[in-house]
């Protein structure tokens, strides 16, 4: 069942904000404006992308796109706000730990413009509701999943209908942010993740040996094995997940729980939100191809 969170659903105790014109939407990306043009601008006001998987990628994918004056996102995430999140999820703040990370991310994405249209669904992407968030007919998508079976199923589909997507690698594990590479899924390397998803795109969903045609940003940094901790009384990695076990992406399901640090899946994040606007940058900018003589 579709759940989506209306715009104005949440009750925040905010004073009331002044009227908005276009006069104070301009006002308000004055910066970005003045780097990009009033045109780009006017396009990014115009232009839809969606965002699936809030967290340490996605959360600074979305706030970044939001902050450039892309005028609606619809934001994607399952999940619930942990504990955990906190050295790298923007939603992850005190009070907020159990919420839907979705609708705490929404939050702040209205605060940032009210003007824009955020659009919130606590769902978790996979076959059976792909058809609910897609129907929505993004301009740009953000993958940000983490799971594989989503991802894949996400990127086959773009492909399959022609949607503009942006995959992003494996995060984790890493400590340079200046690693950090933007190149075709396919010429990916290093990358655990990003080897995973190749290897089923091209064996479950008959993606060619040379290039996919997705964007992808990863890095070509060597993952770092995980520390083992002392602080739980020796009882090694334990969930602490608000929502408790579950058959989707839990803690639980991994084999693993690798380190990771802001300054890089946010790293990941805002260059995944660059490529973006520089798509958005480039429509406006480059001149048409002039016609051929018959």
């Amino acid at each position: 069942m579709e759940n989506i969170t209306p715009q104005n659903s949440l009750n925040t105790a905010n004073p009331a904000q002044p009227e908005e014109t276009e006069y104070v939407l301009h006002r308000r990306f004055d910066r970005m404006g003045r780097l990009v043009g009033d045109e780009v601008m006017k396009k990014l006001f115009n232009t839809h992308v969606m965002v699936i998987g809030l967290g340490g990628v996605g959360s600074w994918a979305a706030e970044s796109l939001a902050r450039s004056g892309v005028g609606k996102l619809t934001i994607i995430d399952f999940d619930e706000v942990c504990i955990t999140n906190g050295n790298r999820q923007l939603h992850a703040i005190q009070g907020m730990v159990g919420k839907k990370k979705a609708e705490v991310m929404g939050e702040r994405l209205r605060k940032i413009n009210p003007q824009a249209n955020i659009q919130v669904i606590t769902e978790f992407y996979n076959e059976e509701n792909s058809e609910m968030m897609l129907s929505h007919k993004p301009d740009y998508i953000v993958d940000a999943i983490d799971n594989l079976t989503a991802k894949t199923h996400l990127l086959a589909t773009c492909r399959e209908r022609g949607i503009n997507v942006i995959t992003s690698g494996g995060s984790a594990a890493k400590m340079d942010p200046l690693k950090i590479k933007l190149v075709d899924l396919a010429d990916t390397y290093v990358d655990p993740l990003a080897h995973q998803v190749r290897k089923i795109l091209r064996q479950k969903y008959g993606f060619p040996e040379k290039k996919f045609g997705i964007p992808c940003v990863f890095s070509d940094e060597i993952p770092i094995q995980p520390e083992e901790l002392k602080y739980d009384k020796g009882m090694g990695f334990k969930c602490v997940c608000p929502q408790g076990s579950n058959n989707l992406h839990g803690c639980d399901n991994r084999n693993v729980i690798w380190g990771t640090a802001s300054f890089v899946t946010g790293a990941f994040g805002l260059a995944m939100a660059s490529h973006i606007v520089n798509e958005v940058y480039a429509s406006v900018k480059t001149p048409a191809a002039p016609e051929a003589n018959t």
